[in-house]
């Protein structure tokens, strides 16, 4: 059975996506999207992602840890699957799609190649210890450090990631420096268990957690990952973060067929 798949990066976060409409792949495992996923002996990516209809939205969007186990929220993710949407026909500039945390809404320029995503209002941030801990469509936990550029992101975040607190469930770690006009972020990833070039969600918690220190309103704030740059927008009124965007690229690196 040949299956044909397209390979998309959104500031440095690659997925596999599958337009499950037409190619429909039987038998999805754990195995499976782990040996694609798989950097030597597969595709390679971080995720990989089924495009899928449904009766109520433009299109469902199924998506899977590197691990192979079905993952929460992929913001990243999110904003590849909508540049795939487009270039497949299935939307033209804007759109409504579903994901496993729920409704998106986003808009796609006309290149096809910088998308704004629509995430969830968050209404709690919660503290452990000097850090934050936030949901964004996944769990989140957020701590300031000095010196990024130098930091053992894989130990510092696997050994918090694998704490007594987090152990069972799993979080995503970022670790985040403020550079005055921007701030830098580099994240440790559950299911990927690994630091990856970028992290959607996790960009948006940092964001969030930043903007205690700054007056309610309109909050811009540019985001410098290892595999670019990315943009948050959100409404805060002191509480509440409402009409959150995920800004950023989204490009397709190459297209071709797998036979199973």
């Amino acid at each position: 059975m040949n299956i044909k798949f397209s390979k998309y990066q959104g500031a440095g976060n690659d997925f596999i996506l599958i337009d499950h409409r037409v190619n429909e792949l039987k038998n999805i495992d754990n195995n499976l999207v782990a040996q694609l996923c798989d950097r030597r002996f597969g595709i390679g990516a971080d995720g990989l992602m089924f495009l899928i209809n449904h009766k109520d939205y433009d299109f469902e969007m199924v998506y899977y840890n590197s691990d192979g186990n079905v993952g929460s929220m992929c913001g990243n993710g999110g904003r590849c699957i909508v540049a795939f949407a487009k270039h497949l026909g299935v939307i033209t500039n804007e759109t409504n799609f579903l994901a496993v945390d729920g409704p998106h809404y986003a808009k796609i320029t006309a290149e096809g190649n910088w998308v704004e995503l629509q995430m969830i209002d968050v209404e709690k941030i919660n503290i452990d210890g000097d850090a934050f801990v936030l949901n964004t469509g996944s769990p989140h936990y957020v701590t300031e450090v000095k010196d990024l550029a130098s930091l053992d992101v894989f130990n510092e975040g696997k050994d918090i990631r694998n704490n007594n607190n987090y152990k069972t469930n799993g979080i995503n770690v970022n670790f985040v420096e403020d550079k005055g006009d921007h701030l830098f972020v580099r994240t440790f990833e559950r299911g990927v268990e690994d630091e990856t070039y970028a992290c959607g969600t996790g960009v948006t918690a940092v964001a969030m957690a930043m903007a205690q220190q700054k007056q309610p309103g309109h909050i811009e704030t540019p985001i410098e990952v290892l595999g670019g740059k990315l943009q948050i927008n959100f409404d805060y009124d002191g509480a509440k973060f409402t009409n959150v965007f995920l800004c950023g690229p989204a490009e397709k690196v190459f297209e071709g067929s797998l036979s199973l």
